[in-house]
């Protein structure tokens, strides 16, 4: 892996056909310094969008994007700032652009995204028939496959020859016990050589298993600077075998950050995720 500084080369949607990783943000929920931790991913004439935060389609403006040149959406799950910029998404799509993005998204996620978040902002905003707008009229809809239902609820899709298998992850409520009894949220691997987890509660098992699975050579994991609610702390991560950690870069983190930069080396992660960087796999 190599990671390039914004000025290194100009953001488009497409290249020479490698995988490269490009941070929106990187922050936490709540941050005020850091985008929210939203990723553009760009492999050959393809790219796709992990998730859209309330503040990302202002961020994308900065970097020379509209949302509206955006193709593809993945959602991990429906806290605001993972899912908090689509209903600009759609409207724009619908109203100015006149077309519909595509969202890569099960069956079973749709019904919660739309009926629990967007359908209000959205749904309203047309009457044929006596009936209102449902999510198909803003979007267009691709199924991932399964691939392994019983380990996770494990599905896959491709983006042209960028390969993305998800999996469930246990993010929230606090209480819940495994993946299987939290909320629907998912983590993703890229070609199978990358781990993103997503949103997730310390969950060692989860990173030996895609370990085990797959061969994994950059973790990029979700960390806060405290033990404690719906994220994994610095302090359980350090648990983690040294070899792993030397590949575990972490994302969405507070605003504190620079206080830890430190620890984190001392610790011997590979580092913080870095806003609007290139993390590109040749």
């Amino acid at each position: 892996m190599q990671i390039l500084s914004p000025d290194s080369r100009p953001l488009g949607l497409t290249n020479d056909g490698f995988l490269s990783i490009i941070p929106v943000g990187c922050g936490s929920a709540f941050g005020r310094r850091l985008g929210q931790n939203n990723y553009l991913l760009v492999k050959g004439s393809e790219h796709l969008m992990i998730d859209c935060g309330t503040g990302t389609p202002s961020r994308l403006n900065n970097l020379g994007l509209s949302v509206t040149d955006i193709r593809n959406y993945f959602l991990t799950h429906s806290h605001a700032d993972h899912i908090g910029g689509l209903e600009e998404v759609m409207l724009l799509g619908r109203y100015v652009a006149g077309r519909k993005p595509l969202a890569f998204i099960t069956e079973e996620y749709e019904e919660i995204l739309w009926h629990q978040s967007l359908k209000g902002g959205a749904a309203y905003n047309e009457r044929h028939d006596g009936t209102h707008l449902g999510f198909q009229d803003f979007w267009e809809v691709r199924r991932p496959e399964p691939y392994d239902t019983d380990n996770r609820d494990m599905r896959v899709f491709d983006v042209g020859t960028l390969n993305v298998k998800i999996f469930r992850t246990n993010h929230f409520p606090k209480q819940a016990e495994s993946w299987r009894s939290a909320v629907y949220s998912v983590g993703a691997v890229l070609d199978d050589r990358i781990l993103f987890t997503g949103d997730t509660k310390y969950d060692p098992n989860l990173l030996h298993e895609m370990e085990e699975r797959f061969d994994i050579e950059a973790i990029f994991h979700d960390v806060q600077f405290f033990t404690g609610g719906v994220h994994a702390s610095i302090e359980e991560l350090a648990e983690l075998p040294q070899p792993m950690l030397r590949k575990t870069y972490l994302m969405h983190y507070g605003d504190t950050w620079e206080s830890q930069l430190n620890r984190i080396r001392e610790l011997g992660f590979a580092g913080l995720v870095q806003e609007y960087h290139y993390y590109d796999f040749h």
